[in-house]
């Protein structure tokens, strides 16, 4: 097993999270796991990406070869394009339709979505439409995630269980807010692939 993900958004939008969610679901089942370092972090809107890559064997290199990623996760549209080069033919596109505006030339939004809608594996959804009517539009990021989960190559089961280490210490509210935030991105994948 091996899967190269690539996490864009802007800062502030919880990519650090979803790298976290992946990375401890991965290690728990005993699978290799490299990152890349995480650029942009520090600055709220700031253009932030990583290289995240899987494994049941060792993994020489954190970088991802252009044209090799198995997916593309991302947390904002235009970002998610930025990184197109990196994925394979057969790569999967998961992203949130809806855009964070941190540019004055941000282009036109259906532009955005008829780009994202030209890959043939793709899921594109209003994550953050799905995270308000869970509770926090905060939750936008771990509904991404959830649409990626099937083509991720660990069983859901991990994930639910990343997640309840991770954000267990802010109180079973929250944790389970962002069970049905996963829930409900993979149940739109499902449905629609």
């Amino acid at each position: 097993m091996k899967k190269d993900i690539i996490l864009a958004g802007v800062g502030g939008q919880g990519i650090l999270s979803i790298a976290a969610t992946i990375g401890m679901a991965a290690v728990d089942k005993g699978l290799y796991l490299k990152q890349a370092e995480v650029h942009g972090m520090s600055q709220q809107g700031g253009e932030v990406q990583s290289h995240l890559r899987l494994s049941d064997r060792p993994i020489a290199s954190d970088l991802i070869p252009e044209g090799e990623a198995d997916i593309i996760l991302a947390v904002e549209p235009l970002e998610s394009l930025k990184y197109l080069p990196w994925l394979a033919p057969e790569g999967w596109l998961i992203t949130n339709t809806v855009p964070f505006k941190n540019i004055s030339n941000y282009p036109h939004i259906d532009e955005v979505i008829a780009r994202i809608k030209e890959r043939k594996n793709h899921v594109a959804m209003d994550a953050e439409s799905i995270a308000k009517n869970i509770g926090s539009v905060k939750a936008t990021n771990i509904v991404v995630l959830g649409a990626a989960a099937p083509f991720l190559g660990i069983e859901y089961e991990a994930f639910e269980k990343a997640l309840r280490n991770i954000f267990g210490r802010k109180g079973e509210e929250i944790v389970n807010m962002n069970l049905k935030a996963l829930k409900s991105g993979q149940e739109l994948a499902t449905a629609n692939n």
